[in-house]
């Protein structure tokens, strides 16, 4: 395995807060099952705040930013049965990644940590064999 990427990003939950009083906001930056698994959280400021961070620290550690066929919508953050959170690989990331990369299999680790006032990401990119 080789580490081909790592980003980290750190969100002021505040300004979340505010952000997701506008529905296209939402829509323009949260996937489907987003917004499907977000009507069951009572702390939605945090919910979408830590997922706002796992985007922007996933975009730094593939070295491209929110741009060039990376969209906030194309990546979506979930759950598994125990909590723990992980990147959904859509197709439109799956094929982004293996061309940015020239790669054929890679494995995404994220870690999510929130607190009153802020959230953060830590996102691994690394390339398997």
């Amino acid at each position: 395995m080789k580490i081909l990427g790592v980003g980290v990003d750190l969100v002021i939950n505040k300004r979340i807060q505010l952000l997701i009083k506008n529905k296209n906001f939402l829509k323009r930056t949260f996937g489907p099952n987003e917004l499907k698994f977000s009507k069951k959280k009572m702390n939605k400021t945090n919910y979408f705040a830590k997922r706002f961070a796992a985007k922007e620290a996933l975009s730094k550690s593939i070295g491209t930013g929110i741009r060039d066929g990376l969209y906030f919508k194309n990546i979506e953050i979930l759950n598994d049965k125990m909590g723990q959170p992980y990147f959904y690989k859509s197709r439109k990331l799956d094929q982004f990644v293996k061309k940015k990369f020239k790669i054929k299999k890679y494995d995404l680790f994220l870690s999510l940590s929130d607190e009153k006032d802020h959230s953060i990401a830590f996102t691994i990119l690394i390339k398997k064999s």
